[in-house]
């Protein structure tokens, strides 16, 4: 099952990330786990959060641009090739990975997959006796 990711576009300056992370702050928005890629106008942020409507809804009422994208989120084993096999199946199953980022959680890591094809990727996984996480989850990880 797919889970919502919160993209927001932010202008590469200083400040203008610490004025996001205010606003979900201010609105008791969970980050649960992040990523930031640059270029030399703006930023993307990739966030899963406890509560992404509202995160989009605040962020947008303060003139953030926001939206959702699909994602996958697979809790792995904490050994060695436990990723490798994973993306061996992807290989396998011609699915490509447009970007990829973790977090950790109480027990287990989890990796977050954007892939061009969600239901074949999440076939395959459910394929290997790996379960997805929900959006209801995320808090409890």
């Amino acid at each position: 099952m797919s889970v919502k990711q919160v993209s927001v576009f932010l202008e590469n300056k200083p400040g203008t990330l610490n004025n996001m992370t205010t606003v979900l702050a201010n609105h008791n928005i969970n980050i649960r786990a992040l990523s930031l890629a640059d270029t030399n106008d703006f930023g993307i942020v990739r966030m899963i959060v406890n509560d992404v409507y509202e995160a989009t809804n605040v962020l947008k009422e303060e003139n953030f641009i926001a939206r959702f994208t699909p994602v996958l989120i697979y809790a792995i084993s904490d050994e060695a090739g436990s990723l490798n096999k994973i993306l061996q199946t992807f290989t396998e199953a011609n699915v490509n990975i447009e970007y990829m980022y973790a977090f950790a959680g109480k027990k287990r890591a989890y990796m977050i997959f954007k892939v061009t094809d969600i239901k074949t990727a999440e076939s395959l996984l459910i394929s290997k006796g790996l379960k997805s996480l929900t959006q209801e989850e995320i808090a409890e990880v």
